[in-house]
């Protein structure tokens, strides 16, 4: 049987970090030039999104590693004060560093020039609905291959309150997917089942997050302030449980093991933030440690052969 097989990164600020250094010691420990040939599809929100995007682009996850630690301080500068700058009516930061800093990765080239079948979820603003970036993996996807990935990398991740939303140039204003699909897992399996007719017994997934915070949700008498932080959590978790569950439902289990293969290791409550830039090396620490554990388990499962060359319905 032919298996399809899913790459799918969840969002988190610079704790992309996390599962891009977990992918580049993939590729050391195997010798890969990318784990991007190893998959059919990746899908990616935030700055998953913009892994999915280098990925699809020819980078290999230790070249988008070095670009997060290298960029990270420029695009999270130390030293602001980014409540001043919310209560002053402003996002956390300027996105004209993101943008710099991405142009240098992703350079001028399209959507379409992707070598893997690429999924990146954002929201429209404008209509209040889901706008989801898809190459031309279907003769229905007649538009998106010509975005320039740029502009795709800054809609995803326009997250509210730390950059302002994005204008495309259709003017568009887009925001990060994160604030529906921050895991875009069962959106990648609905798509492998659907428009590309991949029987579900013939999915295996790769989903990786950001780390996971302990936390209790339960309110002990705290009020409203309680919620301020609490509930973007329970929403975000929520969220990502729920995918995760629909993406196990649609796929079932072969040959007696769950086809969706879920890492995002539990970390205590504040040891990251989606901002915090001093933390790199002990993200890319995590991931480099979460690689060496997991590698026995996923190296035939996902890395033991390239996947079929992608054919775009369209360039």
């Amino acid at each position: 049987m032919s298996r399809f097989r899913v790459l799918s990164i969840d969002g988190g600020g610079i704790k992309g970090v996390f599962p891009v250094s977990f992918l580049a010691e993939i590729e050391r420990a195997l010798a890969l030039s990318s784990v991007a040939r190893h998959f059919d599809l990746i899908a990616g929100t935030s700055v998953g999104g913009i892994i999915a995007l280098a990925l699809g682009l020819g980078s290999s996850a230790r070249d988008i590693l070095d670009f997060f630690v290298r960029s990270g301080p420029d695009i999270f500068p130390p030293g602001q004060i980014p409540t001043l700058r919310l209560l002053l009516g402003l996002e956390r930061y300027k996105p004209q560093r993101l943008r710099t800093a991405l142009a240098e990765i992703l350079g001028t080239k399209t959507l379409g020039a992707s070598c893997v079948r690429l999924l990146i979820p954002a929201f429209d603003a404008t209509k209040g609905d889901i706008h989801i970036y898809k190459t031309a993996h279907s003769r229905r996807l007649m538009v998106d291959y010509k975005v320039p990935a740029l502009e795709v990398a800054m809609a995803t991740a326009a997250a509210p309150t730390y950059f302002p939303a994005y204008d495309s140039s259709e003017h568009v204003t887009l925001v990060d997917g994160g604030v529906w699909a921050n895991n875009p897992v069962a959106l990648a399996v609905v798509e492998a089942v659907t428009l590309l007719e991949r029987r579900p017994e013939e999915v295996d997934v790769l989903s990786l997050g950001c780390t996971e915070e302990t936390e209790d949700f339960r309110q002990r008498g705290h009020g409203g302030w309680f919620w301020l932080r609490r509930g973007i959590l329970a929403a975000m978790r929520g969220q990502s449980r729920s995918a995760i569950g629909m993406a196990r439902h649609l796929t079932g289990r072969a040959q007696g093991r769950e086809q969706v293969v879920r890492i995002d290791p539990p970390v205590a409550r504040n040891r990251f933030s989606l901002d915090g830039a001093k933390k790199l090396r002990e993200l890319q620490a995590l991931g480099y440690a979460e690689a060496r554990h997991n590698l026995p388990r996923v190296r035939e499962r996902f890395f033991s052969a390239e996947a079929d060359p992608f054919a775009p319905m369209y360039a």
